[in-house]
């Protein structure tokens, strides 16, 4: 089940948030692009995102919620799914959920791609339209891919 994040869902998202990124993202990234994540996902951006309706959690069938995706006009960011219910769906439930969402009002969904998440969107028909590295601390670098995936193209 997906529904919308509510304010008193905040600290739910911000676990989920920092618990992932804590947990995989050192596995490919220096500790510095591990850093600049979770800047990035700070508290005041999760609550900025939740109080204009942005937020989605997702619970499974025992009603732990296990996963979060935000949605903003016609991009997908913060899908997370914690590290003990990977591999069971709910990964690819958030990320059908937004898909519709976004599908609803426009003709191309965008996502900046971590390289854990990358294969997904591969397998989902996301392309590859930009790569991009951002400086971080110690020296290190955080490498990702802008993709786009096209829901609908016009007649010729």
């Amino acid at each position: 089940m997906i529904t919308p994040a509510r304010q008193e869902d905040f600290e739910t998202v911000k676990n989920i948030t920092r618990t992932t990124i804590n947990a995989v993202y050192p596995h490919y990234y220096p500790r510095g692009a591990v850093d600049f994540f979770l800047a990035h996902h700070s508290d005041e951006r999760i609550a900025e995102d939740i109080s204009r309706g942005k937020v989605y959690l997702c619970y499974c069938d025992d009603n732990n919620t296990v996963g979060t995706v935000t949605v903003s006009g016609n991009e997908i960011a913060r899908l997370f799914v914690l590290p003990e219910y990977q591999g069971h769906g709910h990964g690819g439930a958030l990320l059908g959920f937004a898909e519709e969402l976004i599908a609803k009002s426009y003709d191309e969904i965008v996502i900046d791609a971590s390289l854990p998440a990358k294969p997904i969107y591969l397998r989902r028909g996301y392309k590859e339209t930009e790569y991009n590295i951002i400086d971080t601390e110690n020296n290190d670098h955080l490498c990702y891919d802008v993709m786009k995936k096209t829901l609908r193209t016009e007649p010729t």
